[in-house]
């Protein structure tokens, strides 16, 4: 079982940054891909950006050029480096765990952490 803890979220103006981190424990495994999705009111919990173990990113459209997702070189840490944040960016933040190999895949989710952005 992998546990994922949530940090860095909190409340900023528009145009403004923050960093989130989140932090893995358990068996991780070697390839794997972590991630960060989001949950805003009245839609659906959507992918942020996730990081694979081979590097690869992947982001949702709406935060490519301002979003950068990275993760520590053991590989159980990622870190989502937010700027230009924009009130549509308010939502509880979740870290998320996937492995990829062996099958059959797992996953897991951290707490979530909130976002709050103000015009």
């Amino acid at each position: 079982q992998v546990q994922l803890v949530e940090s860095g979220g909190g409340s900023v103006q528009a145009g403004g940054s923050l960093t989130l981190s989140c932090a893995a424990s358990g068996a991780i495994g070697s390839f794997n891909a972590l991630g960060w999705y989001r949950d805003s009111p009245g839609k659906q919990r959507e992918l942020v950006a996730r990081i694979f173990s081979s590097d690869a990113t992947k982001y949702a459209d709406d935060v490519k050029g301002r979003f950068t997702i990275s993760r520590n070189g053991a590989g159980n840490m990622v870190y989502l480096l937010m700027n230009s944040l924009k009130p549509e960016d308010t939502a509880k933040y979740y870290c998320h765990w996937e492995r990829i190999i062996p099958e059959p895949r797992q996953t897991s989710w951290g707490q979530g952490t909130q976002v709050t952005v103000s015009s």
